[in-house]
């Protein structure tokens, strides 16, 4: 089940978008289309499928590694010359690692993949205190206006 998008006016005259849904491989592409959506409205047509890609990798790492039925994808353009990417779910124990997979590996390539076409990825505890109850990881681009 996911929810409606919903686009958010911000501070920097971008208006943001999320998404929930659910923490499942199929929702990538729902994750995709959230980011080529945002992109196209911010005229930023050219960068769209980077973007969509990240988003992607980003959605299928918290649905092979997270827990929790659902998660939150989101795309913001904080500066005129940055897009945001990010996937918050309910696994705050299991935190983004690159590998280096062997010749014939079949997984552990996205976060190689995520931090090649990025400017920066990083990911953050949600929650407060000591005990955090999920974690955003997240990803910028740097975009021409």
């Amino acid at each position: 089940m996911t929810s409606t998008a919903a686009a958010q006016p911000r501070r920097t005259g971008y208006p943001g978008y999320t998404l929930k849904g659910r923490r499942a491989p199929e929702t990538a592409e729902e994750g995709r289309c959230l980011a080529r959506v945002a992109l196209a409205a911010w005229g930023l047509a050219a960068e769209a499928e980077t973007a969509a890609l990240i988003m992607s990798e980003l959605v299928a790492n918290a649905a092979r590694h997270a827990r929790g039925h659902t998660i939150r994808m989101t795309v913001n353009r904080p500066a005129g010359n940055q897009v945001y990417v990010a996937v918050i779910d309910k696994d705050p124990l299991k935190v983004p690692t690159m590998l280096t997979p062997g010749p014939d590996a079949v997984q552990g390539r996205g976060l190689l993949l995520v931090d090649a076409l990025s400017h920066q990825w990083g990911w953050a505890y949600m929650g407060t205190g000591t005990r955090p109850w999920g974690k955003r990881v997240w990803a910028t681009l740097a975009v021409t206006p």
